[in-house]
């Protein structure tokens, strides 16, 4: 019996700080957008770009396509 000394002040700390963390993150944005990087992770371009490939020079689109003209 003398343990709920203990335990009940112990989880009205705990549901405090539970509570606390909640807020901070409701307040700070965290659950805005759920769906948004999803869809940005699919729509991200696929092409590599020049940095990827060192030593090769990035051709413009335009002289891409004149050249196999």
């Amino acid at each position: 019996m003398e343990i709920l000394y203990l335990l009940i002040p112990l989880s009205v700390v705990l549901v405090f700080l539970i509570g606390l963390v909640f807020w901070w993150s409701v307040r700070s944005g965290q659950y805005d957008d759920l769906e948004g990087p999803g869809y940005r992770v699919l729509m991200d371009d696929d092409r590599p770009n020049s940095a990827a490939a060192p030593g090769r020079r990035a051709e413009p689109e335009n002289e891409k396509n004149s050249a196999r003209n």
